[in-house]
């Protein structure tokens, strides 16, 4: 769906129908540590984009929103986990090396080794 912030995020969700308003972000929902979400949220959170540069099926991601320095503005924090191989991954946008070692890579595509 898309976002208040103009990107497309799977984890967000709204629904104006017949004078509702509601708006969420199952993400941050979920997270017990984490601020309350705020449509404001949408437009510095980095999850549309490792949304869009990894699609693995096992990636688990977990948002947390903090106080910025000296509690002014907020802080969104993202981390990664691999649910097939229950490790963290240090870069969500690549994705678990496990993974990505297992996949055919281009060599494999162009009929290299």
């Amino acid at each position: 769906m898309r976002t208040p912030a103009g990107t497309e995020c799977t984890h967000y969700y709204e629904d104006f129908n017949r004078g509702r308003a509601i708006q969420l972000c199952r993400l941050a929902r979920i997270n017990p540590n984490s601020l309350d979400w705020e449509p404001r949220d949408c437009g510095g959170c980095p999850v549309p984009a490792i949304l869009q540069a990894n699609g693995s099926p096992y990636l688990e991601l977990t948002l947390t929103i903090r106080r910025g320095f000296l509690g002014l503005g907020r802080k969104l924090e993202v981390a990664a986990f691999c649910s097939q191989h229950l490790v963290d991954v240090a870069e969500p946008k690549t994705g678990c090396a496990q993974c990505n070692a297992e996949r055919p890579g281009l060599s494999a595509l162009l009929g290299g080794e």
